[in-house]
């Protein structure tokens, strides 16, 4: 016989003995799932959900909430020019003469709204538009020229670095800083491209999903982390990150962005859904001394 193919044989023998005798804790390492079509309308993940025999929310309960907060809040203004454009398809002409934000502009807009108001946020984003008329003049510019255009938003070292980073990382790869190819790609090929750059995390990369590429996925920030802790959606014992992997799962797809934002204007707002207090803004649920969002809980608050 062929030296090769006995070569071969014993290789495939010695791989089959080794998954044999692979340790019950030694599982194999998932494959990301490739989703052929980015309209996909179920929920899309590739790990698997860590709380899956937990009960909640089921898909009427998520559209139960919607509806609440949105009688209770309105839709929240500053999150509209980002809304679906089936939303917006009654005003067809006006949606059309709106270009959408730039993928880079929304990543860099999310970088910079990392630990601080959105208020410094979005002074700061201004301010490095208008001190940079081109992505290219931020790359050559000299970082502490580029810390003082965004110190308003806060950690201006750290932000700095990572925007240079990125954009360095980006001309590198592509030979142009522009992220609008990531439109033709899947979520889990989205999440594959932005974890290259360091200091993206999965927070920044789901929101870039949601709000500038308009996929089907659920940003899980402190607000909603808290309120789904608060309402019982996940174990009172869940991190953020699991908690992430199980409400995209749970949550049905077409609800996804007005509950996310909705989620989010209502933790601001509310104390008693937080664990945070002292914000002055948290007012609107406090003046009847209730908040509609208790009743969903399954426990006591």
């Amino acid at each position: 016989m062929d030296k090769k193919k006995i070569l071969k044989r014993k290789q495939h023998q010695l791989q089959v003995e080794a998954e044999l005798h692979r340790l019950p804790n030694q599982q194999p390492k998932s494959k990301s799932v490739r989703v052929s079509s980015k309209s996909a309308t179920t929920a899309t993940t590739t790990a698997t959900n860590p709380y899956s025999s937990h009960s909640g929310p089921t898909p009427q309960e998520c559209l139960s909430l919607r509806d609440t907060l949105l009688a209770l809040h309105g839709f929240p203004p500053e999150f509209a020019k980002y809304r679906k454009r089936q939303h917006v398809d009654d005003n067809h002409h006006h949606a059309a003469t709106i270009p959408p934000e730039t993928v880079l502009d929304g990543l860099v807009r999310t970088v910079l709204s990392q630990n601080t108001t959105e208020s410094n946020s979005q002074k700061a984003f201004d301010s490095l538009k208008s001190s940079f008329p081109t992505w290219e003049h931020v790359l050559g510019a000299d970082s502490k020229e580029l810390e003082n255009a965004i110190r308003c938003g806060g950690l201006a070292p750290t932000k700095a670095s990572c925007i240079k980073n990125m954009l360095r990382c980006l001309l590198e790869k592509r030979g142009k800083l522009c992220l609008e190819y990531l439109r033709d790609l899947s979520i889990d090929e989205v999440k594959a491209e932005l974890s290259l750059f360091k200091g993206i995390g999965p927070k920044t990369v789901a929101c870039v999903l949601m709000f500038n590429l308009q996929l089907d996925d659920f940003p899980v920030d402190t607000h909603i982390f808290e309120i789904a802790k608060t309402i019982g959606w996940v174990p009172a014992a869940a991190d953020r990150n699991k908690t992430y992997l199980h409400l995209n799962e749970r949550i049905p797809n077409e609800l996804k962005f007005d509950l996310n934002c909705l989620m989010y204007t209502h933790g601001k707002l509310c104390r008693k859904c937080t664990s945070k207090k002292g914000n002055k803004q948290r007012e609107k649920c406090d003046d009847n001394n209730s908040c509609p969002l208790l009743n969903y809980c399954k426990e006591p608050v």
